[in-house]
């Protein structure tokens, strides 16, 4: 797979459609080409769960003055170039366990009214129990996936550094 957007969500609390962060990833004729990350200002659910906050630092302050999900993802659509009518129809979208990030930006669409694009959507997390021996790495955690396969990995639950990672794995593993 030689194109797509890596895409990871970090959440406040519980509810889905808490997105706090968003980072993103383009990769093009397989190649990273671009890289996104903002925070969320998480709406209509905006309080902070103290476990949230805990795994990946970010907290109530830091996202008091950030943009909600629905512009958030505007300036993504823009900043990746598919902001034309009809350009994300054909993307194709990757997280290291798509249930997760999928249904938190499924329900962050909804939230907004906007509409989902109904994409491919492909699972790192998925290929990764396929294709690794589960005696070869136990857990098929990011972090745990990325030391197998070799690649660099730092700050873990930063969203833009979950997608990268994501990414790199998607070219060795998809």
């Amino acid at each position: 797979m030689n194109d797509f957007i890596a895409i990871d969500v970090e959440t406040a609390n519980n509810a889905p459609s808490s997105i706090c962060a968003i980072g993103a990833v383009k990769v093009s004729g397989g190649c990273i080409v671009d890289r996104f990350y903002e925070l969320v200002k998480p709406e209509p659910e905006w309080y902070y769960r103290y476990f949230s906050e805990n795994v990946h630092g970010i907290y109530p302050e830091d996202t008091a003055d950030a943009c909600t999900f629905d512009r958030v993802w505007k300036h993504m659509v823009s900043r990746f170039g598919y902001d034309a009518p009809g350009g994300m129809e054909h993307v194709v979208f990757v997280a290291h366990n798509k249930a997760f990030d999928e249904k938190c930006l499924r329900a962050a669409h909804r939230v907004y009214g906007m509409t989902w694009p109904d994409n491919t959507f492909q699972c790192t997390l998925s290929a990764a129990r396929r294709k690794i021996p589960r005696q070869l790495l136990g857990r098929f955690s990011l972090p745990n996936v990325c030391e197998f396969l070799g690649i660099p990995f730092y700050n873990h639950h930063n969203a833009l550094a979950d997608a990268e990672a994501c990414a790199k794995i998607a070219m060795t593993l998809l």
